[in-house]
């Protein structure tokens, strides 16, 4: 094969503007067929991106569309489901993140992948942007020594999205896996991926459905019976076994300022991302070194790469053990604030 076929599972938000215009940059992929609950959406997608065929649902796409793979743009409570169907069928899959609403259904994920013996690849876009990958670079260069600390947040004063991302049935959670999990694993990602080992956090849910004037949102689909049952906001440590520890806190909702920030500290040199900054000495004095990389459009890249893995054989820069291992780690941070202790991985 010189192209991947791949069937799209989802005509959401981000599969419409994120997913589908990067698969119109890359040569390596062919988009034949998309599916999606509501038929009219799917068409609409199709026509919009020129896709071939569209279909209501994933069982129907598996068998009435020739793929490869497909790519897992559902709600988070679809992604299991979708995975285990295609997997089933002998289909390769790249998943948007989280790899699933809870661990249990993340497990069963895994045991189809194994069982079928197809290739597996969670889709977290950080890991392919310009930054991150070079940040990755010194990593292995070792240019940073030993990686034993982290701070990371994801913050949002007001910015909780509607529709389907507040009802935990469907998602999971609320901003800790819906955008923790991207600073969260930038950080892990740049610290090795040592193996977690304990984690103590907390969430919160004091403004729930704001009415905070002259604030936007971002728009979900709603889901069946639509609840606003998750946390605001989430804080918390997570411990490594190599001795490394990684603060977090994600946010939806809180009385404080906006931002994003990575940052990974090692016994030569730390770095914070956008802008990349590296802290460390020259000549025996403290240097800080801002390093221009550029941009480049991260999704694409990283469908780019999923395509080349299962087309020549390669192991995803996202693989399924690591998948699990992030997917441990969510879990454990609500473990751990519904149980009000330290949880053990």
């Amino acid at each position: 094969m010189s192209k991947l076929r791949i069937g799209v599972v989802g005509a959401g938000n981000i599969s419409v503007n994120a997913h589908l215009p990067a698969y119109q940059e890359i040569d390596n992929v062919e988009v034949v067929a998309i599916a999606d609950l509501d038929l009219d959406r799917a068409k609409a997608a199709a026509e919009k991106f020129h896709i071939p065929q569209a279909f209501d649902s994933v069982e129907a796409m598996l068998e009435g569309a020739e793929l490869d793979a497909i790519d897992i743009c559902t709600w988070n409570n679809g992604h299991a489901p979708v995975c285990i169907a295609a997997a089933k069928a002998g289909k390769h899959v790249v998943c948007e993140k989280p790899m699933a609403k809870d661990l249990a259904d993340a497990k069963a994920m895994e045991q189809a992948i194994k069982d079928a013996g197809v290739a597996f690849m969670l889709a977290v876009p950080g890991r392919f942007n310009t930054q991150n990958m070079a940040v990755r670079e010194m990593l292995e260069a070792g240019e940073l020594g030993d990686v034993y600390y982290a701070k990371v947040a994801n913050v949002r004063r007001r910015g909780t999205p509607s529709g389907w991302f507040t009802d935990k049935k469907t998602s999971g959670g609320g901003p800790v896996i819906d955008i923790g999990v991207h600073s969260i694993d930038a950080a892990w990602y740049l610290m090795g991926t040592p193996k977690p080992t304990r984690v103590s956090a907390q969430v919160f849910a004091p403004h729930g459905d704001y009415q905070t004037k002259g604030v936007g949102r971002w728009q979900g689909i709603p889901c069946p019976d639509n609840q606003f049952d998750c946390e605001d906001s989430g804080a918390g440590i997570i411990h490594f076994e190599n001795g490394a520890a990684m603060l977090f806190e994600a946010t939806w909702a809180f009385n404080g300022p906006n931002h994003t920030d990575v940052q990974v500290v090692g016994s030569k040199a730390g770095v914070t991302l956008d802008p990349l900054t590296v802290y460390g000495e020259r000549v025996g004095y403290l240097s800080d070194d801002v390093i221009t990389v550029g941009e480049n459009n991260r999704f694409a890249e990283e469908l780019k790469h999923f395509a080349d893995c299962v087309l020549n054989n390669k192991t995803p820069k996202y693989p399924l053990e690591q998948a699990v291992q992030m997917q441990e780690m969510l879990q454990a941070i609500y473990d751990s604030a519904d149980q009000n202790k330290e949880v053990t991985l």
